[in-house]
């Protein structure tokens, strides 16, 4: 069995919930481009990875969320001709902010039940740590994918908020 370190460059995801419903927002282009997930993205020098969010937050939908709380850790692994796509992706979910979602031109946000999830227009791996999440757990996980972004193989940890 292969053992894999976590990822050395980090990333974050941020989702917006209130009540029974998600913002989702479509990325327009770029890495993830075609497909729904949370805002987010890579750190800049000296960045802490919670300012990372806020600011990637501000800048896709230009919103400013108040108070976040960190809900996963995921470990991403692509083939070796994808490996610059490694990553260790912390995710936070926010259920107070200042401003509305906007259109920019990187991100279409929308509203979605959360029982209407778009689970087939975005990542793979997100059916299977997203429902863990939004059902009150916080999550540990692994993804390995293959060429073609399938999930070959995950491991995934939880543990219930006190």
């Amino acid at each position: 069995m292969l053992i894999m370190k976590n990822p050395s460059k980090k990333a974050t995801l941020l989702f917006l919930v209130q009540e029974d419903k998600i913002l989702l927002a479509m990325k327009k282009r770029g890495f993830g481009k075609g497909r729904w997930n949370g805002v987010g993205g890579k750190p800049e020098k000296n960045e802490l990875i919670e300012q990372t969010a806020i600011r990637e937050c501000l800048e896709e939908i230009k919103v400013l969320p108040l108070n976040i709380k960190q809900v996963a850790s995921l470990n991403f692994y692509f083939p070796s001709d994808k490996s610059d796509w490694n990553q260790q992706v912390l995710v936070y979910i926010c259920d107070e902010w200042e401003g509305e979602p906007v259109e920019t031109e990187e991100m279409k946000p929308k509203w979605y039940k959360i029982d209407s999830i778009p689970y087939k227009s975005m990542w793979k791996d997100d059916s299977y740590w997203l429902p863990v999440v939004l059902g009150g757990n916080y999550v540990e996980a692994d993804f390995t994918f293959d060429e073609n972004d399938n999930v070959l193989s995950h491991t995934i940890s939880t543990v219930s908020y006190a």
